[in-house]
């Protein structure tokens, strides 16, 4: 198929990094989570159904929902609807998804937006950008236009949809989950099953692995992906990515330009009838998480800490657990390899985390009513 030419485009790249992960890989699946919080959480509002935290420079939230809501959102917990969201397919995972200012937000009011939005097929994963306006106590998007779509389009659930900018502040990557049709993960020609990497106005980067490719491949960064729901970047310049498996087998990825991350090919889980998926070592072309989680936590949101409040965990990615119900701390040795420092059990599906100017954690749960939670450190 049209994805095995990626596969052996890269192969060779990829093979020495494959096996040196998966000598490391590490099954945190069956740790247990503690009731003992070194934080004491607070309860600032609730929300139906949320999806994504992100902050502003002055401190402020904009917290998306599900079904198709915005709000502009106080650390006090008020609350302010934004005007002018665009129409979303909100059934089972789809919906409004993940929002993200610009990396110049402050001089552009510019904000980054994804959803899956109506048409033929189920809907498509569509990435748009505006301007969040604010009047009079009032809020509303602006000139909202988009700026890449899933091609082609259709699919059910497993959007993946989440965002992130590079370090610097000129590049957006996008993560495509593969939408329940697990080819075409492996599928050179679609963007599902990818993580994309973007100008900040949705063309292509000249620098890109297959930039001259046209199309899907030129836009992709890394492909055999499943459900991705989280994707950072660490304090070292490394890009972490996780993923939900199938029955067994979330993973937690280091995103290399051009590699194969396996799905469906392999996994480290099985397929949900029963049937058994061959695993990593079966196929060192593929690139092997250096951690997984078998059985699942059903990963959702995750953000590298850097603030003031928990130093200890700095540099650590914080990931919410939605089947663990629980917030997760991974720790990264600086060579590639991660493990799982802490679990807490925190009573319902975590969907997001966002860190505070202050160096406060801030979670959400997946729920209706979901509570927004404010995490400090404890007595």
């Amino acid at each position: 198929m049209a994805g095995r030419t990626f596969s052996i485009a890269f192969g060779i790249a990829a093979v020495a990094f494959a096996t040196a992960a998966r000598a490391e890989s590490i099954n945190a699946g069956e740790r247990p989570a503690t009731a003992e919080r070194p934080f004491a959480v607070e309860a600032v509002a609730a929300f139906d159904t949320p999806w994504a935290i992100a902050f502003l420079p002055d401190g402020r939230m904009l917290v998306t929902e599900k079904p198709g809501a915005i709000f502009l959102v106080t650390r006090e917990g008020g609350k302010t609807p934004v005007e002018n969201v665009p129409d979303v397919v909100a059934a089972g995972q789809n919906g409004l998804l993940d929002i993200a200012p610009a990396p110049d937000f402050a001089e552009s009011r510019t904000v980054y937006l994804t959803y899956v939005e109506p048409g033929s097929g189920g809907g498509s994963l569509a990435l748009a950008r505006a301007k969040l306006a604010e009047s009079d106590g009032a809020a509303a998007l602006e000139d909202l236009a988009v700026i890449w779509r899933q091609q082609p389009g259709g699919g059910r659930g497993q959007p993946g949809g989440i965002i992130a900018f590079d370090p610097d502040g000129t590049h957006l990557f996008l993560t495509s989950g593969d939408r329940m049709r697990p080819q075409t993960a492996q599928d050179s020609d679609d963007t599902r099953g990818k993580v994309l990497r973007l100008n900040l106005d949705g063309s292509t980067p000249a620098d890109n692995p297959q930039a001259t490719a046209g199309g899907a491949r030129a836009q992709t960064w890394t492909m055999g992906h499943r459900n991705p729901y989280g994707l950072a970047f660490a304090p070292d310049g490394k890009l972490w990515l996780h993923e939900m498996g199938p029955r067994g087998g979330d993973e937690l990825n280091l995103i290399e330009p051009g590699k194969n991350y396996g799905w469906p090919v392999v996994s480290n889980g099985d397929n949900y009838s029963g049937t058994p998926i061959p695993r990593h070592a079966t196929r060192p072309e593929f690139a092997a998480p250096p951690l997984y989680w078998n059985p699942v936590i059903a990963p959702a949101g995750m953000v590298v800490y850097d603030g003031a409040m928990f130093p200890a965990w700095r540099g650590s990615a914080l990931i919410g657990g939605l089947g663990a119900m629980a917030l997760i701390r991974v720790a990264f040795d600086g060579s590639g390899g991660a493990d799982e420092a802490d679990r807490w059990e925190m009573d319902d599906r975590i969907r997001d985390v966002a860190v505070g100017p202050d160096g406060a954690i801030w979670l959400i749960e997946d729920n209706s009513p979901g509570r927004l939670l404010r995490l400090t450190p404890g007595d």
